[in-house]
């Protein structure tokens, strides 16, 4: 059985955040979110174009760097949980869903 891609990078946004968090170490942290978007990337890779795939990477890479300044504004929390809400749906409109 296979992972769905939308779990994949929700879960590494927000383990790599927490992991991070609660280490005190942020390459670890990292090195979470790198994980799953090479887990994620291949199987988009597999199951979708390359327009889609290259996509769905800006995406997932986007979401990090955008939760940086909304957590400004809205708390942590919130933020990464915004950010991997839309890598999820996104990840699952596109790629999961066929």
């Amino acid at each position: 059985m296979r992972v769905p891609t939308a779990a994949t990078t929700a879960g590494s946004l927000i383990g790599g955040w927490q992991l991070a968090r609660r280490t005190g170490n942020r390459p670890l942290g990292g090195l979470v979110l790198a994980a799953g978007g090479v887990l994620a990337g291949r199987e988009w890779a597999r199951r979708t174009s390359p327009a889609v795939t290259a996509a769905l990477v800006v995406t997932y890479v986007g979401a990090f760097g955008l939760s940086h300044p909304l957590a400004r504004r809205i708390g942590s929390w919130p933020s990464v949980l915004a950010v991997s809400a839309l890598t999820a749906a996104a990840s699952y409109a596109l790629a999961d869903r066929r």
